[in-house]
């Protein structure tokens, strides 16, 4: 073939590409937000890899076995299958659960739901941003109460406008988290050689020897993890079919005296795909995460013995994994310092060891890109009356907090990140008091909690997951920035319209509603700081300086000892009085360490890698079989029991 006709051809796959990724984002959205918004189905974007997308890699995949089979010249590669999925994990990423899912019942909350008992007409929204939000009680009816078609010039006009805006902000802020990964990509995944456990799976299933599929050992975990979840849908279907006990059961139940009952809740689980996930991790940080997981219980039972449990929000864990993070964020710079002045050198044309023709842009384009996506952020935070000293810091807090966990997704494949309630929303109002911030300062932290409350569905660590991929598989990430763009934009805007089609089908409120506890928490969240106005609170103050010089001493003690298993990353990941996020996780990391111990310690590297297609199959088995399981309910309208991940 020659150079033109080779060329032409990669045109033309990229264009499919395009269609494909166009095609299947809108899907995945959908698909989604329909399982999390309703309140007994299943939560893929809780997750660092989406079964969602997992799944239709595996669909996109056997398709174009077909093609490659059939018609070889329309097959896509490896590259461009991982391309793809790459770009539906950022467009899912964007309608997830702590994304576009909670801005768009905070866009309308305070207005349908204001009355004389919650004084919401009285105590901010006159002061809320019209331009961002929607506020025409005749065109909410039918948001919150279902039965319109949503698809009227009044009711799109009414809702245009601040969708557009919030589509500009979106963009501004996946835009910094792009440029910030293409400045930090090469010191992480060339220098350091950080591995990104997490693309391990994908690029296994879209490898075009097929491979994993060949080999025996990946069928007897596949056809294990399947069976059981097919065996428990059954079981859910016909109640005289005993279940094999999987999901969460909390062992606490029998604590009922002092101190032992402030535990509250210690399930214990069995997921195969925690235990697969769990495999692909360092042995030392899973040894972190389940010990220190009983470290934070620990406290909690030494804060009932002490009294202390009284003080609200003691122990304060958020504030203490606010105060690891941020620790971690300026000694990971201390450490990056020289390739720091590298960096500096190549943006600023000086002679440098550092070249960025490899690189999805330009050094100095990221940097372009980071101040442009900066000015829309801060244009943006001022039209809704926040403080200028204020939006620094705020997206400061924001920004170390994706870095910190981009950077434990490519070192350590956590298989879940949620941070609750440590963004700057929850920490900046602590520290500096809301009686001594302004009412339009609160305003706007309360506006932007949606995707700051936590950090589970966040799409950064999935670009740079992305331009790994492509580099194993492509050698060259040239196009990955307009692409993973593109499917931020495809992504935003099929958030906004799946949420509009399934509110106004079935009502936000009604039926049980979709989701929309993103406006209450907010709204609650508000009237709290505006009606109780608080100085700066001690406590958690003094358990931000704790966790930073606790993780600051973690870190310094890897650095002196080689064998020091206890990461202050893992102090973070593993608080557990928010939520039920490592909560339901922490047994099965445990039995995936044990395992990998145990194989390790007696077989060696060459016996744990040749077990390891049986915990891929554990993870594509559970993925694959609920997937299906619950596509065929969705079509066949069948009940669906709930399943905090996989259906």
């Amino acid at each position: 073939m020659s150079d033109k006709q080779q060329s032409s051809r990669r045109r033309s796959l990229g264009g499919s590409v395009l269609v494909i990724a166009t095609v299947l984002i809108p899907l995945n959205v959908y698909w989604v937000i329909r399982l999390e918004a309703l309140p007994d189905l299943a939560h893929s974007t809780e997750l660092a890899i989406f079964f969602t997308a997992v799944f239709t890699l595996l669909m996109l995949v056997s398709v174009n076995w077909l093609v490659r089979l059939l018609v070889p010249r329309f097959a896509l590669s490896q590259a461009q299958l991982l391309l793809i999925y790459s770009m539906v994990c950022i467009g899912s990423a964007l309608g997830g659960c702590d994304m576009i899912q909670k801005l768009v019942p905070a866009m309308s909350w305070s207005f349908w739901m204001a009355n004389p008992t919650n004084k919401y007409d009285v105590l901010f929204n006159p002061d809320m941003p019209k331009w961002a939000t929607v506020q025409d009680l005749n065109i909410l009816r039918g948001f919150y109460e279902g039965g319109v078609s949503p698809y009227q010039s009044h009711i799109l006009a009414a809702w245009l406008g601040p969708i557009a805006l919030w589509t500009l902000f979106i963009i501004g802020l996946v835009t910094v988290m792009l440029c910030l990964n293409v400045l930090i990509r090469r010191r992480w995944l060339d220098e350091e050689h950080l591995a990104c456990p997490l693309v391990y799976l994908p690029v296994e299933i879209s490898s075009p020897r097929a491979s994993l599929f060949r080999h025996k050992l990946f069928w007897l975990g596949f056809g294990a993890a399947a069976a059981v979840k097919i065996w428990n849908r059954a079981a859910f279907l016909y109640p005289a079919i005993p279940t094999i006990q999987l999901e969460p059961v909390n062992m606490a139940t029998g604590f009922k005296s002092a101190p032992w009952n402030a535990i509250r809740t210690l399930p214990r689980s069995f997921f195969p795909f925690a235990i697969g996930l769990g495999y692909l991790m360092p042995s030392d940080f899973l040894f972190s995460l389940w010990f220190f997981y009983l470290f934070w219980k620990a406290q909690l039972v030494l804060a009932a013995s002490f009294g202390l449990s009284r003080i609200r929000d003691f122990p304060f864990d958020n504030f203490q994994c606010f105060g690891a993070y941020v620790l971690f964020g300026i000694y990971t710079l201390w450490l990056e310092r020289d390739y720091l002045r590298e960096l500096y050198k190549a943006i600023v044309g000086a002679p440098s060891r550092l070249r960025d023709e490899p690189e999805p842009l330009s050094y100095r384009s990221a940097i372009v890109g980071t101040i442009l996506g900066l000015i829309v952020l801060v244009w943006f935070s001022r039209a809704i009356g926040m403080s200028l000293w204020l939006i620094i810091l705020f997206f400061i807090i924001y920004y170390v907090l994706a870095v910190a966990i981009t950077r434990m997704r490519a070192q350590f494949a956590v298989p879940i990140h949620s941070v609750h309630h440590t963004g700057a929303s929850n920490v900046l109002p602590t520290i500096f008091g809301t009686r001594f911030l302004p009412k339009k300062d609160l305003i706007g932290m309360a506006v932007y909690f949606w995707f700051n409350r936590a950090y589970r569905s966040h799409p950064m660590p999935f670009q740079l997951e992305g331009m790994k991929m492509q580099q194993l598989t492509a050698g060259t990430m040239k196009g990955t920035a307009a692409a993973f763009m593109g499917a931020a934009i495809i992504g935003i805007l099929s958030a906004f319209w799946t949420h509009l089609h399934l509110c106004y089908s079935l009502g936000a409120t009604a039926k049980g509603g979709l989701g929309m506890w993103g406006g209450p928490i907010t709204y609650d969240m508000l009237t709290r700081w505006v009606t109780v106005p608080e100085g700066p609170r001690l406590g958690p103050i003094v358990a931000i300086g704790a966790g930073g010089l606790f993780a600051l001493f973690l870190q310094v003690m890897r650095t002196r000892f080689v064998n020091w298993p206890f990461h202050p990353l893992a102090y973070t990941i593993s608080a557990c009085t928010q939520g039920q996020m490592i909560n339901n996780l922490w047994m099965p990391l445990f039995l995936a360490w044990i395992i990998k111990s145990a194989i390790i310690r007696y077989g060696g590297h060459k016996v744990y890698r040749l077990c390891l297609p049986i915990f891929l199959g554990l993870i594509l088995g559970e993925f694959a079989a609920g997937s299906m399981l619950n596509l065929g309910s969705f079509a066949l309208g069948l009940p669906r029991p709930f399943a905090y991940w996989v259906p």
